[in-house]
């Protein structure tokens, strides 16, 4: 079991939570994930290495607050213990010699997007970082973006904080401007993820996402989070979540994105009701 430290609420859908874990803490990096289960009856769910602390053993995580595990993990507060914490699992972003870059997060991917420009601000390369949200409320991590980053922009679709656009209107600016990228990071909604790689692909620039489908297992047996990409199945837990942008089919994985989509609304619903009644265990 591993013992909540800290707990902040970053707005009304997200929570940040470090975590006791000097083991994953030690050999935890950018892009990597852990499998958590909040109590024995749990599921297993797949939440990505927000950040880590090697010296005081902690890792961070950033989850949005969507169906009834997050609802429960999100009950936990400090000094409350996980029940499982297991990793890190897949396969670290590849930071090496790159020059330049674009980091470009969407919502809760943001979190996911944090640790990569971090690490390039610490190898020396100058990194641009897009963030995007619906609305000023939803706003994330904007002063730990601005820490790591030689430039950065915030955008919201309506416009209430920051320029008013999508990320992509903001990648183009730059790039047509005549900003050179060696690549192009792109970590948020699949759909998000699908237009920046299109931009991208227009102006030949080397783009990488993660792509985080259902896991269960986290070493590619179940086959939950497999992908097509290139033409080829692969599986996020094990062959990434890091892949070329310009080969996943993202209209596949979209569709699969929907799945489970009736049994995640009946979990949610039945989780509140618990609650709710007052018959929480």
């Amino acid at each position: 079991m591993n013992k909540i430290i800290k707990k902040k609420n970053l707005n009304s859908q997200v929570t940040l939570m470090e975590i006791d874990a000097p083991e994953i803490a030690r050999k935890a990096e950018p892009g990597q994930f852990i499998i958590l289960r909040v109590n024995e009856d749990g599921e297993r769910i797949p939440l990505t290495v927000a950040d880590y602390d090697r010296e005081k053993g902690t890792v961070t995580i950033i989850f949005q607050i969507v169906g009834a595990t997050t609802m429960a993990l999100n009950q936990l507060n400090e000094g409350d213990y996980i029940q499982d914490f297991a990793g890190p699992l897949g396969t670290p972003t590849n930071t090496e010699n790159l020059k330049k870059v674009a980091v470009v997060g969407g919502g809760v991917g943001c979190a996911i997007a944090y640790p990569v420009a971090k690490k390039l601000h610490l190898k020396n390369c100058t990194v641009h970082s897009i963030i995007g949200f619906r609305n000023k409320e939803l706003v994330i991590l904007e002063d730990e973006f601005k820490a790591v980053s030689d430039r950065i922009s915030v955008m919201t679709d309506d416009g209430s904080y920051g320029e008013k656009g999508l990320v992509t209107d903001a990648l183009k600016k730059l790039i047509e401007s005549g900003e050179q990228y060696d690549e192009v990071f792109a970590i948020g909604p699949l759909v998000m993820m699908k237009y920046v790689s299109k931009l991208t692909r227009e102006y030949g620039i080397k783009t990488t996402v993660s792509m985080n489908p259902i896991m269960i297992d986290g070493t590619g047996m179940c086959g939950g989070c497999r992908l097509t990409v290139g033409g080829k199945t692969k599986f996020a837990c094990v062959d990434g979540p890091d892949f070329d942008g310009h080969e996943v089919d993202f209209d596949e994985a979209i569709e699969r994105s929907t799945m489970y989509r009736e049994f995640e609304q009946q979990a949610r619903e039945d989780h509140c009701r618990l609650f709710n009644g007052g018959v929480q265990k």
